[in-house]
């Protein structure tokens, strides 16, 4: 090297990036082990290329969609049809408060419990988007077997045995897992903690101790563990703990962390507690102890090597399964509601006019099939890349998120467009156990609120950052002259990466995105690329901008991270949207669908963003990043009334647009409350013509008595009467509720 570049390089060094090495290490936070391996966990994907400021339109479009096997998608329409027609949600959830052992032992024999389990080990071997179906059909049935179904298969020893199990571990349980021999549950929950797994008590101590006659090493472990899903039918416990060895059998060390091990719950110490009742849902859950209980270490999934291991293993697990288990049953909830409400407000008349028609109302269903739309995307575009092995933790945690919340939206609407039809409760009512359910599916997995203001930007501005982690750790590097020679390497890139992120920011901020790239051969969608390119590159700017002035203080600024968060999470969403309209072919029916999600989904970025500008701790900054990067305020406003009109008219007719939106939901056996609504719908549907012959003769209520009134005035023929008299039959029989003479009899009538 030339003899001024060398000096260059030290003046630099000496001048520029050690004094800039103190100030990182001044403002930025301290990492701890904990969220070090949160943020190893898993990979970034498309978060990162939104996060770049420049996303790679091609990497996501040419993923294709999802696909199932011939395999996998005959046990779609085999076992899994079956199921749900054999499961009785009111008779589980209300009368029962259990599933019925016919329905365990269906999922049994039909391997349910081994859908990820490889076939050698006696599983289906099935795709995520394959389990992701299934669990989505499933919860269109029942949230209650749906839970069932689902645990075992993502956020369980199954998975875990996959990943980190010895040999021996793998051949012993996976297929008593896959045939159901063995029932698991996993326990990381305990009261004191929550979701703050490293503030956990249960402990476990190295020590020697007696297992099958003879003295071997291991641990004795003490525990509380609390909301353990399968808890009080587990077989097998996968438990957490943090583990220490006072007596320093395994070395120096005292504390090992946390550690995973699979312990049979008729272990000797094991107490398995009395059931909750999340909010009345059936599935089984509750708590456990251990006191004193001697664990052996070959219990520990992976064996003694893995000890202190656990946390990693756990956010691995996460960084997958989080992107199938609640988003599926969220999905198929959201999907279910479109369908039950759009059919409910066509038949449902106020005034001789279908509630559907009136516009507050249809506003409300433009929601709901737009929610359905933008879940049921973002939905099979994680599977799809799970697919092909990916593990996009901060990705998956968007769609836990996303879609539980998402769902909570549909559903209250739904149940407002309903009004007493779901809320009186019994066999007919549909959507009450749908309703009760939401704040399960809220608070678990990492409750939305932490999930939101912690987890989603907080890890994602720093996982998908080209350089801010890799500095992080050159400034906790504990040789100074390296970490200094680290980062005097990283700096001029991360400089150039600010520099083009900065114009970027600023160009298309001022020219609101009229000059952003779009993909060719993208319909009428093109728009809406160039928006979510404009937006990319906003959000990157505003993250570079917050973090260097800011540095550690941004970790404790919530509520910012939070709105950066629903930012990042709305790109996510809007992509994986518009991939959806990509592979499906571009359809022109599905347009208002895509025009009203686009546009709400993008006011929100910039409502978000407008109120950080308003609430950046730094009011310079925030002043001067609206100045440049969103000058006139406002310039995308949310769905016109006509496009809500067009979107809500989608689920008030029969049509492919329809069934594509709401594919996948079991529409009920014969005498169900949703079967009863289906096809009251469609018998409304048919009779159209003939119910305007009779608007037209000034009859305008549907009865039995009407008709018979328009026949004998020669309004329309016999068949058409016949047929207008088994709509008006139906639909009385759909807007019916349940009425019980007192409570004890609707504990127990199931019709």
């Amino acid at each position: 090297m030339p003899i001024w570049k060398v000096k260059m390089s030290e003046w630099r060094k000496k001048y520029f990036t050690r004094p800039l090495l103190n100030i990182i290490r001044r403002v930025l936070p301290p990492i701890s082990e904990t969220e070090r391996e949160a943020m190893e966990a898993g990979e970034v994907w498309w978060d990162a290329e939104l996060l770049s400021g420049k996303p790679d339109w091609d990497q996501l479009l040419k993923m294709g969609p999802p696909e199932l096997s011939e395999e996998e998608q005959a046990f779609l329409d085999g076992p899994t049809e079956e199921l749900c027609q054999m499961v009785n949600d009111w008779q589980i959830s209300y009368v029962d408060h259990s599933i019925p052992e016919h329905v365990w032992d269906f999922l049994r024999k039909h391997r349910f419990f081994g859908i990820i389990i490889p076939k050698k080990y006696g599983g289906l071997g099935f795709s995520p988007t394959a389990h992701a179906e299934i669990v989505t059909k499933i919860s269109t049935r029942s949230n209650s077997v749906g839970v069932t179904v689902m645990v075992p298969n993502s956020l369980g020893p199954g998975e875990l045995l996959l990943s980190h199990g010895t040999q021996e571990q793998k051949d012993h349980y996976l297929p008593r897992l896959a045939d159901g021999s063995d029932i698991p549950c996993f326990a990381l929950t305990s009261p004191q903690a929550g979701s703050d797994a490293a503030s956990m008590i249960d402990r476990g101590e190295i020590c020697y101790g007696e297992y099958k006659g003879e003295k071997v090493l291991g641990m004795r472990v003490n525990w509380h563990k609390r909301y353990i899903t399968l808890g009080p039918v587990a077989t097998v416990l996968g438990l957490a703990f943090k583990l220490y060895d006072p007596e320093h059998i395994l070395g120096d060390q005292e504390a090992l962390g946390i550690t995973v091990a699979l312990v049979p719950t008729d272990t000797p110490g094991i107490t398995i507690g009395q059931r909750h009742l999340p909010a009345m849902q059936a599935f089984q859950n509750g708590p456990n102890w251990g006191k004193d209980v001697f664990i052996p270490m070959g219990w520990i999934i992976g064996g003694q090597e893995n000890v202190g291991k656990g946390w990693e293993m756990l956010m691995s697990a996460l960084a997958a399964g989080r992107g199938i288990s609640l988003p599926s049953l969220s999905t198929g909830g959201a999907k279910m509601a479109a369908r039950t409400t759009g059919a409910y407000a066509r038949i449902r008349e106020q005034f001789n006019v279908p509630v559907g028609r009136f516009e507050g109302v249809q506003r409300r269903l433009a929601e709901i099939a737009s929610i359905a739309f933008v879940l049921d995307s973002a939905h099979k575009t994680t599977t799809r890349a799970l697919d092909d092995g990916l593990k996009p933790a901060v990705i998956t945690a968007i769609m836990k998120a996303s879609a539980t919340s998402g769902l909570r939206h549909a559903i209250n609407d739904a149940m407002d467009i309903h009004a007493g039809k779901a809320i009186m409760d019994g066999p007919m009512n549909y959507l009450g156990n749908a309703y009760r359910a939401v704040p399960v599916a809220i608070t678990v997995e990492g409750a939305n609120l932490l999930t939101r203001s912690l987890m989603i930007f907080g890890q994602g501005a720093i996982r998908c950052h080209p350089y801010l982690l890799d500095e992080m750790l050159a400034a906790e590097n504990p040789d100074e002259e390296e970490g200094l020679e680290q980062l005097d390497k990283l700096l001029p890139k991360h400089i150039w990466f600010q520099f083009k992120t900065l114009l970027r920011g600023i160009f298309h901020g001022w020219t609101v995105g009229l000059f952003a790239s779009s993909p060719r051969n993208v319909g009428g969608a093109a728009k809406y690329y160039r928006q979510l390119n404009r937006y990319s590159a906003v959000l990157t700017l505003v993250t570079e901008v917050s973090l260097m002035s800011l540095g550690g203080e941004l970790k404790r600024k919530e509520l910012i991270s939070s709105r950066l968060g629903d930012v990042l999470s709305q790109l996510y969403l809007l992509s994986c949207t518009l991939k959806r309209f990509y592979d499906d072919g571009n359809p022109k029916d599905d347009l208002p669908l895509l025009e009203y999600s686009m546009r709400d989904g993008l006011h929100k970025i910039e409502v978000n963003l407008l109120e950080v500008f308003q609430n950046f701790p730094r009011p310079f900054f925030g002043q001067l990043l609206h100045f440049l990067t969103m000058p006139w305020g406002h310039s995308i406003h949310t769905a016109s009334d006509r496009q809500a009109r067009a979107c809500a008219e989608l689920l008030l007719s029969p049509s492919k647009t329809r069934d594509r939106l709401t594919s996948g939901v079991f529409v009920g056996n014969p005498g169900d409350g949703v079967e009863i609504v289906e096809q009251a719908f469609l018998k409304v549907c048919a009779t159209e013509k003939a119910r305007e012959k009779l608007k037209r003769g000034g009859i305008r209520t549907l009865s039995r008595e009407s008709v018979e009134d328009g026949l004998q005035r020669n309004l329309i023929s016999d068949e058409e009467a016949e047929a207008l008299i088994d709509a008006a039959d139906a639909v009385d029989k759909a807007i019916q509720v349940d009425h019980f003479d007192h409570l004890g009899e609707a504990a127990g009538r199931v019709e």
